[in-house]
């Protein structure tokens, strides 16, 4: 059957996959660098937060317009100019120094003079990654909603999806050697270089479906064989007609956006402090982090693949594709629940926590690629990039919260001599975001209804 359909949209899928790889190669170069980074300029858990919080901040606001600017420019422009920028604002962090000396000044006439040259660099180059980035995710379920049937979807998305956790595993295996080797510059600018390589391969393979001469008419056929739009309807100018207000009438848009808003940060949380966690709590850095943070990632691949495929399982018991996807993520829901044990176990080895924490992120992989999958289950294609901005902009929100909230605990609690007791915290809230999520998007959406009015 799939040599008669044809395969071409796993072409798009690996094109989609290796994005996101680069995506978050760019995005944790900065975690990374952060245990040698604060003992060079001397910052704070506070400021490193403030750092790391103008990104999200910035994210967060960009992707509700990434979502509007993917519907109307369409997924292959829109996408292109996406990785540009955020190449671009990855290099761009070898100049922070020079950058903050410059912002300074100005820093100073509007009254801000107390914020230390490098966190202004850093923060300014964060906001020009954040920018660029946010537009990767909503072209990618965009794509995955033009290349792929409804049952395909969470794979698709999983597959792809398992970019963050290949680029988490690589980031630790080369950011610290390189750092040492090269100077801390040298990351940002190797990594950040990687994203104009992709951009050759992604003008040369991409097409929307209707006008791809690689896709044959059987695949085209099969694509469509689960559609509950009109065929003709993802290839319409009409996505700007759809406004933010129509949108955020429909209790699927709040459902989605409520799940992103209460999971999106613990995986941030995830990315963005478990160098700082191994340092502060079992005294690691450099090199020494790159084992157990490679082990840690490498299993968040197998969750997101693993939960992408899970809910065919229910789909072949004849689920539709929403029910079936609301009852994996229930399940998926219970297993972050694991990291509570991360801190009492601590004590023995930190393999603990690491195995642990690699087990809740694994879920929350798995959970990613479902619910982004939820958004073209129930909108059409033309409204999709839109509804996945309103939900990432939420997400990012979230994680802004989550990283603030965690920078103030762990200087607090630093202060006090015991910063696990912040740790212990912060990973509670990891473990129980799930299943408060689940229970209110099932009460917003309790069964299956595609949007079919827009």
């Amino acid at each position: 059957m799939q040599k008669a359909i044809g395969s071409y949209r796993w072409t798009i899928c690996s094109l989609l996959f290796f994005a996101t790889t680069v995506n978050y190669l760019d995005r944790q170069v900065l975690s990374l660098l952060k245990p040698s980074l604060e003992e060079e300029f001397g910052w704070t858990n506070s400021q490193y937060a403030d750092i790391a919080s103008t990104f999200q901040i910035i994210y967060a606001i960009s992707l509700l317009f990434a979502g509007r600017i993917v519907d109307r420019l369409g997924t292959k422009k829109s996408y292109s100019w996406a990785i540009i920028l955020w190449s671009i604002g990855a290099i761009v962090h070898a100049l922070s120094i020079p950058i903050g000396e410059a912002l300074l000044p100005v820093l100073g006439w509007i009254g801000i003079v107390t914020v230390p040259v490098s966190v202004v660099g850093f923060m300014f180059s964060r906001a020009i990654l954040a920018v660029g980035e946010a537009g990767n995710f909503p072209a990618a379920i965009k794509a995955t909603a033009e290349y792929f049937p409804k049952k395909e979807r969470s794979f698709a998305t999983g597959i792809f999806n398992s970019g963050t956790n290949v680029g988490a595993i690589l980031a630790p295996l080369s950011v610290p050697w390189m750092a040492k080797e090269w100077g801390w510059q040298s990351t940002f600018v190797v990594i950040g270089a990687i994203g104009f390589l992709w951009l050759i391969f992604w003008w040369m393979f991409y097409e929307r479906p209707d006008d791809q001469p690689r896709l044959s008419r059987e695949e085209l056929e099969y694509i469509r064989s689960d559609s509950e739009e009109a065929p003709s309807a993802s290839a319409t100018g009409a996505a700007g007609k759809i406004s933010w207000y129509q949108l955020l009438a429909y209790p699927q848009t709040w459902a989605f956006t409520f799940g992103k808003f209460m999971t999106d940060g613990v995986w941030w949380f995830f990315l963005f402090w478990l160098p700082a966690y191994l340092k502060d709590q079992y005294h690691m850095t450099g090199t020494d982090i790159m084992l157990p943070l490679s082990i840690l990632y490498s299993m968040t691949m197998f969750g997101s693949i693993g939960g992408g495929f899970f809910p065919v399982y229910f789909m072949n018991r004849g689920y539709k594709p929403y029910d079936g996807r609301m009852r994996a993520m229930l399940m998926i829901a219970f297993i972050p629940l694991v990291v509570l044990a991360a801190q009492p176990l601590g004590g023995i080895t930190y393999w603990y926590p690491v195995l642990l924490i690699g087990v809740g992120a694994s879920a929350h992989q798995a959970w990613s690629a479902n619910i982004f999958t939820t958004v073209s289950d129930m909108f059409p294609t033309r409204a999709v990039g839109s509804v996945v901005g309103i939900g990432g902009m939420a997400g990012g929100l979230g994680g802004v919260i989550i990283t603030k909230i965690g920078g103030r605990l762990f200087d607090h609690y630093k202060a006090l001599g015991h910063i696990e007791t912040g740790y212990t915290i912060m990973f509670t809230y990891c473990a129980v975001a799930y299943l408060i999520a689940w229970v209110v998007m099932k009460s917003l959406v309790p069964k299956h209804k595609p949007i079919t009015d827009l």
